[in-house]
């Protein structure tokens, strides 16, 4: 069953107990910190996500609240050896226990194998999303084969280079050396 939603003010809780799912597709503008990471100007990329809550028996008396985060788009971004465009797809499938606060967090991070989110009366469904899909970014972005040949030029020859026209400009001092020499 598929119903509206607020994505960016969830109550996670009526959520989670409607055990409903949600799927959108998302215009790219509206994440402004990933669409920031792109290199060309992609009016019409999208992001297509789902998200589902449910109720698990926890260790407490109360159940755990879960959400299931799903997602895939296409980045246009730069190749690092070659300097072209780049199309990267980035998937996101991500499973997240909700705890009561930070503190319990913090105690149960390190046990844990799933990630976890502290309960909020309004969640913000879409900076969780666009966090992971941050995430994903590779931290260099390159082709596996690049579709023109990269230009290699190391440092040292760039220092050659100017050396080099550094010894064909006059020297300001050398004017100096000439008046010194003449005492």
């Amino acid at each position: 069953m598929t119903r509206m939603i607020q994505a960016n003010q969830l109550n996670i809780q009526a959520f989670a107990q409607e055990a409903v799912s949600y799927a959108e597709t998302t215009p790219l503008q509206q994440f402004s910190r990933l669409a920031h990471e792109t290199s060309l100007k992609q009016d019409d990329a999208t992001v297509v996500w789902q998200a589902s809550a449910e109720l698990r028996k926890g260790s407490t008396p109360e159940d755990d609240i879960w959400l299931h985060l799903q997602a895939t788009t296409k980045l246009a971004l730069t190749c690092q050896r070659c300097m072209t465009a780049l199309s990267m797809p980035l998937e996101v499938n991500q499973w997240y226990r909700f705890v009561a606060s930070e503190e319990v967090a913090m105690l149960q991070d390190d046990e844990s194998e799933e990630d976890l989110l502290v309960m909020e009366p309004q969640f913000d469904l879409l900076a969780v999303l666009e966090d992971e899909l941050l995430m994903a970014l590779p931290l260099v972005p390159m082709h596996e084969q690049c579709p023109v040949p990269p230009v290699m030029q190391s440092a040292q020859s760039g220092a050659e280079e100017e050396a080099l026209t550094l010894a064909e400009k006059p020297n300001p001092f050398a004017v100096l050396a000439q008046l010194k020499g003449k005492k």
